[in-house]
């Protein structure tokens, strides 16, 4: 088995993954949305969009 990230050999300790980096880069993905499963519910979508809407219209926070 190699690692999903880097395709190096895997360690026990962080199987399926060889390091702590890679376990860390994929645990990244997953937080940040590059990780989805796409759905047909028309529920999801409109979900979606109300969200993206709300994000839109949000204030800023001035720096």
């Amino acid at each position: 088995m190699s690692c999903p990230i880097c395709s190096g050999d895997v360690s026990a300790k962080y199987r399926p993954f060889c390091s702590r980096r890679c376990a860390d880069i994929d645990l990244a993905k997953w937080l940040n949305g590059s990780y989805a499963a796409p759905s047909n519910d028309p529920d999801d979508i409109e979900t979606a969009l109300e969200a993206a809407e709300a994000a839109l219209n949000a204030p800023t926070k001035p720096h």
